[in-house]
């Protein structure tokens, strides 16, 4: 069963509360994960921030909502239990708790809409969401990077070939990999290199090199591609290199590269 929504935990957290007792947020959230059937892996999945369980955030919001509405309380930190607003609320049978319902509730309203002026309230209440606002926030967030990765990936490949193979030399650096661009930077644009882009230090005292190989291309990086630059590697006698590409790598190449790897260790 996929994990429910906040607003689908609200009745059955609020029914969970009916007896009347202290009831600790992780009683709460285990109970609603049991009620509806999660199996572990579901009750473990994070947030994109990695900071916390989907299903905890959602009852943790569930919770605060009915708080909102005087459904619920907190007698202390990290416990609820419902009040006799929201016995009066099961005595009536719903057949589901959710934002609209919430909003005969007065306290409700006024929670939603501070800090929002009336124009930013309407709108929100036509809005329907099955995110918890945290969650909304995340992927929120995730989306403009993945929007933004895209715009530059896309302007890198307007670019000239030296001009990315010297951005890769310096992303490395800012990374935190030794040496200076100066020193990185020699080989970048030169030809007869034998595949070398650009060299960096593994380290900040130089004790091992690490070789790289630029590809601003369109198409996919195939075993060829691949092939060729560990045979640059070994003219080198280099143990170590990084590929990186404004495209993506062909399984073959992929898998070339993990049988190299074993043959190497």
């Amino acid at each position: 069963m996929p994990i429910p929504d906040y607003q689908s935990v609200m009745l059955p957290l609020l029914r969970f509360a009916s007896d009347q007792e202290d009831h600790s947020k992780r009683e709460a959230i285990d109970h609603i994960s049991s009620l509806f059937k999660l199996t572990e892996a579901e009750r473990k999945e994070l947030l994109p921030s990695g900071r916390q369980y989907i299903i905890d955030n959602r009852v943790g919001w569930a919770n605060t909502y009915l708080k909102k509405a005087g459904l619920l309380e907190s007698p202390r930190r990290s416990v609820l239990r419902i009040t006799k607003q929201g016995l009066e609320v099961l005595q009536r049978q719903p057949k589901e708790i959710n934002v609209r319902f919430l909003d005969q509730f007065p306290s409700f309203v006024e929670f939603r809409k501070v800090g929002k002026d009336e124009e930013e309230a309407e709108a929100k209440e036509k809005v329907t969401t099955d995110q918890t606002p945290q969650e909304a926030l995340e992927y929120g967030y995730q989306k403009l990077r993945k929007d933004l990765a895209q715009e530059l990936l896309t302007a890198v490949k307007q670019m000239s070939p030296q001009f990315f193979e010297r951005l890769v030399v310096e992303l490395l650096l800012a990374m935190g990999y030794g040496g200076s661009l100066r020193d990185a930077g020699k080989a970048i644009g030169q030809t007869g290199d034998g595949g070398i882009d650009g060299i960096i230090k593994e380290d900040k005292l130089g004790l091992d090199v690490i070789y790289i190989q630029a590809k601003r291309w369109e198409g996919v990086v195939g075993r060829p591609e691949i092939h060729k630059f560990v045979g640059a590697l070994a003219g080198k006698r280099a143990n170590k290199g990084v590929f990186i590409t404004t495209s993506g790598f062909t399984k073959d190449a992929e898998e070339y590269v993990k049988t190299f790897r074993t043959k190497s260790s």
